[in-house]
């Protein structure tokens, strides 16, 4: 019974931050989850291309003879495969998810 109503603070506390920062009590708590969710994978999305891009750049500079030592090079292009190896699976996981959604019957 104390969670349930620990769960409902909760909620209540979440509109009013809502209505706070200016939505005026549109935004549901389900909205601003959608939202929080949403920028969080964007956030995700734009870390993943930053490394690709720093990968390369380094790639492109230790080709050049820039000065970039190889270690560099080699660590800077596993974190990149290794963030888009992550960001595939979170994909799949949620194109899997939609998949069982869609499949339910109402």
């Amino acid at each position: 019974m104390n969670d349930m109503r620990i769960q409902q603070t909760l909620q209540q506390m979440q509109v009013l931050a809502a209505q706070a920062r200016g939505n005026r009590g549109t935004e549901t708590v389900a909205d601003a989850r959608v939202e929080n969710f949403a920028g969080m994978l964007q956030s995700a999305i734009e870390t993943v291309n930053g490394l690709q891009q720093s990968a390369a750049q380094k790639t492109d500079a230790f080709l050049s003879g820039g000065g970039v030592p190889l270690t560099e090079v080699v660590i800077a292009s596993q974190k990149s495969r290794l963030a888009f190896a992550a960001i595939k699976e979170v994909r799949n996981h949620l194109m899997a998810a939609y998949r069982e959604v869609s499949r339910m019957q109402i």
